[in-house]
């Protein structure tokens, strides 16, 4: 087990100067702050509750939450106040950073900011944070899967499964021809986990049902939908089902197949993956699998909590989904598509 002993040794200070650094109860210059928490990393030491600082680290939480373009920021914060309700029930407050540069600005992030664990949100399939992650003196729970999950403690719903369960949906009904409407083309570029996912889902669902499928990435702007609507409209063959993966597109999309004289669910079967509130309040109650943010916050500062007390947690938590069927979708009725 590594001591503080050893910590100032490798860093070339006294132990009192490794104690200062971790309870933050003298100044000590940035040059040797920074130092000694090399060396914390380097040798992977673990600080007893004691060394925390007193008012300051304890019962604190940090949420990453980076501002990415693409990020809708009303899903966002849906999870953020998740995770901070969560977390005020074990008495903790939430300390949310929005540094979005990467690897070292997490690593900024973590030796500044005074929080006893870490809750990360927005994760990329080939996430360059991940060793960072791994490699900290304190425990961090992803809100996302990254492809390689090896270290790490991820909570999230099964986005691909409920891609799978959309499509799955549209073929009980007899639609033929499916298209999936996704985020912005930068959410893709990015490899944000989530969108890879669902199309993942989206397109296994597809091949195994033997369905035409086509992928619309859509910005978050009403005249981005309205051009997804018409080029959607204009596919041989036009898709009669689609699965919305973009909160932001869903009101101006189903406002442009309107104009265009395109009704759901008679001409067009709509399902979403979205928010049960936004699903249940458009004009036409939209057929969805929900985001579980309350219980996704909740499991993700429970797995914090636990693994803060040196008790065992599960790698792998994924949420199952549950599709509600609403007014959106409809059995096809007309000629079977090609």
């Amino acid at each position: 087990m590594v001591k503080i002993t050893d910590v100032a040794r490798h860093a070339g200070v006294s132990p009192s100067t490794v104690s200062y650094v971790l309870s933050g109860k003298r100044p000590i210059s940035e040059e040797t702050r920074r130092r000694v928490q090399a060396s914390i990393r380097t040798l992977g030491y673990r600080p007893h509750a004691g060394a925390r600082p007193a008012g300051g680290p304890a019962n604190v939480l940090g949420l990453v939450m980076p501002l990415w373009a693409g990020v809708h920021a009303p899903t966002a914060l849906r999870y953020a106040a998740s995770v901070v309700t969560a977390a005020r029930s074990y008495g903790h407050d939430v300390l949310v950073l929005t540094q979005d540069d990467g690897e070292e600005g997490l690593r900024r992030a973590v030796d500044s900011a005074p929080v006893d664990g870490l809750i990360v949100m927005d994760v990329r399939l080939h996430d360059p944070r991940l060793p960072v992650l791994r490699g900290l003196d304190r425990p961090a729970v992803l809100i996302g899967f990254p492809a390689d999950r090896a270290g790490l403690t991820c909570v999230d719903l099964d986005f691909g499964a409920a891609a799978e369960r959309c499509v799955d949906h549209l073929a009980e009904l007899g639609h033929r021809a499916v298209a999936l409407v996704g985020p912005p083309p930068e959410v893709y570029a990015r490899r944000t986990a989530r969108a890879q996912h669902v199309l993942q889902g989206f397109t296994a669902a597809a091949g195994r049902q033997a369905l035409t499928c086509a992928v619309h990435p859509c910005e978050a702007t009403a005249a981005a939908a309205r051009a997804t609507a018409g080029r959607l409209l204009r596919e041989d063959p036009a898709p009669t089902g689609i699965v919305v993966h973009n909160e932001a597109a869903l009101e101006p999309l189903t406002e442009a197949f309107a104009q265009l004289g395109t009704r759901v669910p008679e001409d067009l079967s709509v399902t979403a993956i979205c928010p049960a509130e936004a699903a249940a309040s458009a004009p036409v109650p939209l057929t969805s699998v929900a985001l579980p943010a309350a219980e996704t916050g909740e499991r993700a500062v429970e797995l914090l909590m636990r693994a803060r007390a040196g008790e065992p947690v599960a790698a792998t938590t994924l949420l199952p989904p549950v599709l509600t069927v609403r007014a959106s979708t409809a059995r096809r009725t007309g000629p079977a598509d090609a």
